[in-house]
């Protein structure tokens, strides 16, 4: 059996067809583009996306505009082409929110995940034996070193705002924000928090499935809104929302302040 067969058709049979995008060796699949030596594969569970793939023509299904903050309804999508394409299929908004789980396998039993998302590695270790996060997922890349998934680049998911991801206590969020807060400053909170904030507020969500379902409109409200400055409550790093925590650390440009 070829390297990483075994725990390849455990993942589809368990999580396929849904939001698990596996890297497998691109020789397989010469015709490709892209310049690195693998392919990433992922089954959509969404019906139409579903319709779509089998009418066998020519797909383009990422339509994320350079660094901004990653579409999650039909408005996001055209509203970013600015005018480069006729039109999109309208499937609804995303309901996970945050891209796929990324992962690679390593070997017969063996998984490294790329990027995280909405099957966790909790999730993953109930079929595979062994499960690693790749550095890359909380940590800034080398200069130099290649990237293996989308998203792991340096900056990423980024609004036109400033973003400072805060991480830690109330407390020492609502101190830091009240110390270096200036015009067109705006604080990203939790669901029923904010209140005694002297600067505005939105909040994306009270765990960390809404949080994942909510965080890149709310990167998209506060540009509309005209934010200058951005603090955000960092989530839970367990979890879905290892996977929030990945995105806005990018969104920051891993400018985080722990309180």
């Amino acid at each position: 059996m070829r390297q990483g067969a075994a725990a390849g058709e455990k993942l589809a049979e368990q999580f396929g067809p849904g939001p698990l995008t596996t890297f497998s060796k691109r020789h397989q699949f010469r015709r490709l583009p892209g310049g690195l030596d693998t392919v990433g594969i992922r089954m959509p569970s969404h019906p139409v996306a579903r319709a779509l793939i089998r009418c066998r023509v020519p797909l383009q299904p990422f339509c994320q505009y350079l660094r901004y903050p990653s579409p999650t309804t039909a408005a996001h999508v055209m509203r970013d082409m600015q005018g480069k394409i006729a039109a999109v299929v309208d499937g609804g908004p995303c309901t996970v929110g945050v891209e796929s789980t990324v992962i690679s396998l390593e070997g017969a039993d063996s998984v490294r995940i790329l990027r995280p998302g909405y099957v966790t590695k909790e999730m993953l270790e109930s079929v595979a034996a062994h499960v690693s996060l790749d550095p890359a997922i909380l940590h800034q890349l080398k200069e130099g070193q290649t990237v293996r998934s989308p998203g792991m680049k340096y900056k990423h998911y980024s609004p036109r705002a400033h973003v400072i991801l805060a991480d830690g206590s109330w407390k020492g969020f609502a101190a830091l924000v009240e110390q270096r807060k200036t015009a067109h400053t705006y604080a990203l909170v939790f669901d029923g928090e904010g209140e005694t904030l002297s600067v505005p507020i939105l909040t994306y969500g009270k765990n960390d499935q809404e949080q994942a379902q909510q965080i890149f409109s709310k990167l998209r409200e506060l540009d509309d809104l005209g934010a200058q400055l951005v603090f955000v409550r960092a989530p839970s790093a367990d979890g879905v929302g290892l996977a929030v925590y990945n995105r806005l650390i990018r969104a920051a440009g891993f400018e985080v302040i722990q309180v």
